[in-house]
């Protein structure tokens, strides 16, 4: 149990410190990263291990975009939510564990091996 305990409050020191960075950037950028955040969020499967490092991806990208004088959407482009679909394409998402479910069932119920 105390495991657990340690665990979880380390989890909490390394998200705010993640915050942290978050809060330093430039306006623009923390604007699009919070709103980013939010919508990728909705993806997330199981315990979101997955989208915690394509957050902490996106925030040093947005680090050395915002050091180089860049505009935040000379990074994302202006389809940001693509941007974000792309970021997320190998993290476990909510879609990717439905379409696993789907094809197993079938593959269960009507043969033909691994979906």
């Amino acid at each position: 149990m105390l495991d657990i305990f340690e665990k979880l409050i380390g989890d909490k020191k390394e998200y705010r410190e993640m915050m942290a960075r978050v809060k330093a950037l430039p306006d623009d950028y923390r604007f699009v990263y919070e709103k980013a955040q939010k919508y990728m969020w909705n993806f997330t499967a199981g315990d979101g291990m997955d989208m915690l490092k394509v957050q902490y991806d996106l925030i040093d990208l947005f680090e050395a975009g915002a050091a180089e004088g860049r505009p935040v959407l000379d990074i994302t482009g202006k389809d940001v939510a693509s941007f974000c679909d792309e970021l997320i394409r190998d993290a476990k998402t909510q879609a990717g564990k439905l379409r696993e479910k789907l094809n197993r069932e079938i593959a269960e119920k009507l043969g033909g091996g691994e979906a």
